[in-house]
């Protein structure tokens, strides 16, 4: 582990010097990702890496994207590099649920196995490091699949019930409210007082970049007692680094639990696949699971440092697509509503990368990320009652909108928000409550000429 130390201490003491680098200005927004633009907009467009990389970056790069997309295997295996799968675990590879690094989606149809989707599960006790506990038999995730003579955690299911609804105009519309339930449960019950958070995966590109954004700058962006009165107060989360063993600001995942991209990657190797890291060294099993404690391991751990750090070169190196028909007019008049309506005030813009210590060609770069990493409360609509660190249940992290237009192009669906349930940006936006109940009360009352220009400009992001 003594490289990863290397890069984390290099992270926090280069990232802290980048908050005093002063932003410039881009006069030109389609630069989503800044000089790290790609263009491409091709099923294929979350998949390249970024401009700029060293010779040997880009090998390690491809050597990363091996190991994301190829499926692990069961140990004892020939190919000792990828055996350790499970016991229990969602997705046998991390493509199976960032399909060409995109977004999941919750199963269309009854009986369909998840594919990008999954339970977090967690009761009201925390360690002392402030995270909250799993499921006594379940642990903190959810697990549909196992390896053979073990058997899988259960099944999920969603069903939904339609809520009506009505623009201003008179235009009706339908919201669907999910409704998760876990059966054929497994290993007994679950704890009386279990919260469960439904989740799909989200689209990889860019996170290099949200990366080396300053902590300073999204502090300033905070406003957690809305001292300005706007209705808006975004605050971090702080959540605990693993690593470097301290609080930290956390920036990734629905939540924002997660403080950098080697324990966003770490975690999700130990929550999805049940590979276990130099940093996540424990099989994910309960007390109750002795096949599961009993399962032979591939290795300790079962993925190395030196590999598992080729995925979180190439997590923070996919590169953000341009933004495409800026020149439209339609477009142009749709970000003057974005405007308007104050979904700039979360989904902020403009940020400027600080130094990023490992992959310079991500340093200095002004984006358009259009997110502020903060949490918000988004109402009861979109509540999901289950805390994580300072997260409330009510709260969420403001999602970046880089790429949400090009979905559909990639992953084949719609489906947006944190479990899917939008089944277009049109009913993602009308969601959106607490701190964002104006927003959508703006784009409800909009004519329909405007809110056809407010989304031609989400879908050329």
């Amino acid at each position: 582990m003594r490289l990863l130390r290397a890069v984390l201490v290099s992270i926090g003491l280069t990232l802290s010097v980048a908050g005093l680098i002063v932003a410039q200005d881009d006069p030109d927004r389609t630069l989503q990702g800044g000089q790290t633009t790609i263009f491409n907009d091709t099923p294929n467009a979350f998949s390249f890496h970024t401009p700029g990389l060293s010779r040997e970056q880009r090998l390690l790069f491809f050597v990363g994207n091996s190991f994301f997309n190829q499926n692990w295997v069961t140990a004892p295996s020939s190919t000792e590099a990828r055996d350790g799968l499970g016991p229990l675990f969602n997705s046998r590879s991390c493509a199976g649920c960032h399909f060409k690094d995109g977004r999941g989606r919750p199963p269309e149809f009854d009986g369909e196995a998840p594919t990008g989707y999954l339970v977090r599960l967690k009761i009201p006790e925390r360690t002392l490091s402030g995270a909250y506990l799993g499921d006594p038999n379940y642990g903190g995730q959810f697990q549909t699949d196992a390896l053979e003579r073990i058997a899988a955690e259960g099944d999920l299911r969603i069903t939904y019930v339609e809520l009506p609804g009505q623009y201003a105009d008179g235009t009706p519309y339908s919201l669907r409210q999910p409704i998760v339930t876990l059966e054929n449960l497994n290993y007994g019950d679950l704890d009386p007082e279990m919260t469960f958070s439904p989740r799909v995966a989200n689209q990889m590109i860019g996170l290099g970049l949200l990366e080396a954004v300053p902590e300073e700058t999204l502090l300033a962006l905070a406003d957690p007692t809305d001292a300005d009165g706007d209705g808006i107060s975004g605050r971090p989360n702080w959540v605990w680094d693993a690593y470097n063993n301290r609080r930290a600001m956390g920036r990734f995942g629905w939540k924002a639990n997660q403080p950098h991209l080697l324990q966003q990657v770490a975690s999700a190797f130990n929550g999805d696949l049940g590979i276990t890291t130099g940093l996540l060294p424990l099989q994910n099993c309960t007390a109750v699971q002795a096949d599961c404690t009993a399962a032979i391991h591939g290795g300790m751990p079962e993925i190395s440092d030196d590999d598992l750090l080729k995925v979180v070169l190439y997590a923070q190196t996919l590169a953000v697509p341009a933004q495409r028909n800026a020149d439209d007019p339609l477009v142009q008049r749709g970000r003057v509503l974005f405007v308007e309506a104050q979904c700039s005030t979360c989904h902020v813009e403009t940020l400027t990368t600080g130094i990023h210590p490992e992959v310079p060609a991500l340093s200095h770069q002004t984006i358009h990320a259009y997110t502020d990493l903060l949490l918000h409360d988004m109402g009861e609509g979109l509540a999901d009652g289950s805390p994580d660190f300072e997260a409330t249940g009510r709260e969420w992290r403001t999602p970046p909108l880089w790429g949400i237009g090009l979905i559909e192009t990639v992953n084949g669906h719609t489906y947006f928000l944190h479990d899917g349930r939008a089944r277009n940006l049109a009913e993602a936006i009308l969601w959106h409550g607490g701190e964002g109940a104006a927003s959508a009360e703006a784009f409800r009352t909009m004519s329909a000429d405007d809110r056809a220009a407010l989304l031609a400009l989400l879908e050329s992001f």
